[in-house]
C-alpha cells in the first residue's frame, strides 16, 4: 500500500554527522512536529544532542542488515517509526523477491503493526533523474550512488512544510582550511573522518556518494523552499 499520512507542519531532518556531536539539539529536534532520521544512526545514548523521537526512517538497502542485528531497538521500542527503505530493484523486487525485500517480509511477520514502505522503483528512477536535471550528470554513467541524505531531502519536501536541518555542512564546508574535524557518523566515534569521506567519495571515478555535490543541490533547494540548516548554521545560495 502507498505511504499515507499528513502533512507534517515542522520537521527537523536529523544528519547522522559527527557534527551532532555536543550540539545539545536533542529538545529541540523532539519539539519538532516530525522528526527523520537515517540508517541505523542510534538515540539511544545520544538523546542530549540528537534528541529521541523518530518519526520517519530512511534506510538504503545497505543498512537493514545492521538494523536487524539490533531488532528489539529499532523495531520493538520504535513501533511509531514509520521506515521508508531504498535500494536497486534486484535488492528490492517484489516480484522478483529481491533478497531486501525478503528480509523485511520476516520483519513485518516478526512484529505486526511496524510500518515499513519501500520505495519503488517509479521513485527510485525519478530521485535518479531528479540527480541529472540538476547536476546535468546522469547518475549511473558518471559513477555516482546516491545517499540517503537524497532520499531523505526529497521525502521531507514532499512530507514537510518546513524542514530544519540539523549536522549538515555545506558544499565548500569541507575544503575551507580551519574546518572542524568530526567522525562521519555521530556514533561511530575514531573511524572515518566526516571530510576525508566525503572528498574522496566526491573524487572516487566509480560508486562514489557525491555527498559534495548534494549538499549543493540542497543549497538551490533551500532558496524555493522553506528549509533551514542549523548547527553547523548557513544558507541555501
Amino acid at each position: 500500500q502507498p505511504l499515507a499520512r499528513a502533512p507534517c507542519r515542522r520537521c527537523a531532518l536529523v544528519s547522522s554527522s559527527g557534527q551532532m556531536l555536543g550540539s545539545r539539539l536533542g529538545r529541540a529536534i523532539d519539539g519538532e512536529e516530525c522528526v527523520l532520521r537515517m540508517n541505523h544512526a542510534p538515540t539511544g545514548g545520544y538523546e542530549e544532542d540528537v534528541g529521541a523521537r523518530s518519526t520517519v526512517r530512511v534506510v538504503s538497502h545497505t543498512s537493514v542488515p545492521l538494523l536487524l542485528r539490533d531488532q528489539p531497538y529499532f523495531f520493538e521500542r520504535s513501533r511509531e517509526t514509520v521506515y521508508v527503505v531504498w535500494g536497486p530493484a534486484k535488492k528490492m523486487s517484489r516480484e522478483k523477491a529481491g533478497p531486501t525485500y525478503r528480509a523485511l517480509l520476516k520483519v513485518v511477520e516478526k512484529y505486526p503493526g511496524l510500518q515499513i514502505y519501500t520505495l519503488t522503483e517509479q521513485k527510485m528512477a525519478y530521485c535518479d533523474d531528479l540527480f541529472q536535471n540538476e547536476t546535468g550528470k546522469n547518475r549511473m554513467k558518471s559513477g555516482s550512488f546516491l545517499s540517503t541524505g537524497w532520499f531523505t531531502m526529497i521525502l521531507a519536501m514532499e512530507l514537510c512544510e518546513q524542514v530544519s536541518v540539523f549536522g549538515m555542512v555545506n558544499d565548500n564546508y569541507c575544503r575551507e582550511k580551519n574546518h572542524s574535524s568530526v567522525p562521519y557518523h555521530y556514533f561511530e566515534k575514531g573511524r572515518l573522518d566526516e571530510c576525508k569521506t566525503y572528498l574522496a567519495h566526491e573524487r572516487a571515478p566509480r560508486a562514489g556518494h557525491r555527498f559534495i555535490t548534494e549538499k549543493a543541490v540542497f543549497s538551490r533547494w533551500a532558496k524555493k523552499r522553506n528549509i533551514v540548516f542549523t548547527h553547523p548554521s548557513w544558507a541555501g545560495g
